[in-house]
C-alpha cells in the first residue's frame, strides 16, 4: 500500500513519521466505529463488556497518537487548543481573521490579498 502522494524519496523523515501517524490514527477510529457497532447489537452482556473494553483501549491509542501528532505539528496544537474542551456552539467564529489571513499569517508571508 502506497501511503503517500509525493515522491518518497523527497520526503523527509519527520514527514514520514506524521504519515504513519495519521495513518494509525485513522485505523485507530476504524477500530473504534467497528468495536462500537458490535457493542451496540450483541445481546449477550459478557461480550458486549469485553467489546467495550477493546473500543476503549483502541480511543486511548487513538489519544496518544494524537498527542504525538499534536507535539510534532504546531499548527494541529493551535487548532486543538482552539477548539476542543471549550463550551458552546462547535462551530463559529474564533478569531476576527479570516481563514486566509490566518494561513498568511501562519506561513509568515504577509496578507495573499
Amino acid at each position: 500500500m502506497n501511503q503517500y502522494h509525493e515522491q518518497v524519496e523527497l520526503l523527509s523523515e519527520e514527514t514520514k513519521n506524521i504519515t504513519r501517524a495519521i495513518r494509525s490514527l485513522i485505523e485507530e477510529f476504524e477500530a473504534v466505529d467497528w468495536y462500537n457497532q458490535r457493542v451496540d447489537v450483541t445481546k449477550d452482556k459478557e461480550l458486549k463488556a469485553i467489546l467495550a473494553h477493546n473500543r476503549d483501549e483502541e480511543l486511548e491509542h487513538a489519544a496518544m497518537t494524537l498527542e504525538w501528532l499534536r507535539r510534532k505539528m504546531p499548527q494541529l496544537d493551535f487548532e486543538l487548543r482552539e477548539n476542543i474542551f471549550k463550551s458552546g456552539p462547535i462551530t463559529g467564529d474564533h478569531s476576527d481573521e479570516s481563514g486566509e489571513e490566518k494561513a498568511a499569517t501562519s506561513l509568515k508571508i504577509g496578507n495573499l490579498k
